[in-house]
Order: C-alpha cells, then sequence, then structure tokens
C-alpha cells in the first residue's frame, strides 16, 4: 500500500516537543484528571496554532476555545470506539493544553511519544485528509 505524502505546510518549521512515556501512563492520567470525559490516546502527533485575525482571535476565546488543533497520524486507544487503532484523527478546537493532554469539549487528546507543534492556518489543517 502506498503512504499518503504529507501536504507542503506541514513540512515547514516545527518544534519537537514530547509527549506523555507511554500509554498505561497516557490512560492512568486522562482518567485521573478528566474521569467523566472521553479520551482518545495517540502517537505521531502535531498540534497546530491556528493563524487567525485578531477579530477571529476575540470569537474564539468568546466560546471558551484557544486556536489550537492536534492532528495525529496513529491512534492508540479510544475510549469510545470511535477510532480504530491505527486511524489517524483530528480534533476540533482545544479548550486547554497541558502536560501532554490536548482538551477539547467533548475530548481529551493524549499525546504520547515525540511530537511536534507548528503554525498554519485553518485552510490548510482542514484541506487534508
Amino acid at each position: 500500500m502506498a503512504s499518503v505524502e504529507e501536504p507542503d505546510f506541514m513540512k515547514g518549521p516545527r518544534t519537537p516537543l514530547e509527549g506523555l512515556s507511554s500509554s498505561s501512563e497516557a490512560r492512568a492520567l486522562a482518567s485521573q484528571h478528566f474521569p467523566r470525559k472521553a479520551y482518545c490516546l495517540v502517537e505521531d502527533w502535531t498540534v497546530f496554532r491556528v493563524e487567525v485575525t485578531p477579530d477571529e482571535l476575540t470569537k474564539i476565546h468568546a466560546l471558551g476555545q484557544l486556536p489550537m488543533i492536534v492532528f495525529a497520524h496513529n491512534v492508540v486507544e479510544d475510549s469510545q470506539g470511535r477510532f480504530d487503532r491505527g486511524d489517524w484523527v483530528r480534533s476540533s478546537m482545544c479548550t486547554s493544553f497541558s502536560d501532554g493532554m490536548f482538551e477539547t469539549r467533548n475530548t481529551i487528546y493524549v499525546l504520547i511519544g515525540p511530537g511536534h507543534e507548528q503554525p498554519a492556518s485553518l485552510k490548510d489543517v482542514f484541506s487534508f485528509f
């Protein structure tokens, strides 16, 4: 099977980040900090800091969100069975991000292993997959 080539914007400057060290650590932290929220453990991930105008940022903040979206090439585990192991996933905008846990309104994406952070336009983030 041929691999999918990443779009050019994903080959731009990236800042390396490190997620949690294991699935068991990720699962435990998600359950401890967000016991009533669905979680999705992911590897091979990128956190996109979405480039927005000041007006757009005001609207995003008014919704209680931050202009950030996570994309992962590999789902390790999804607590609600929405995604199969090995699937890719792209989140909605986050509500908080710290210590390897990327929270959206409905899900905690727990980032495992090495990943990246990079700027991108919203159009670029939604233009692939």
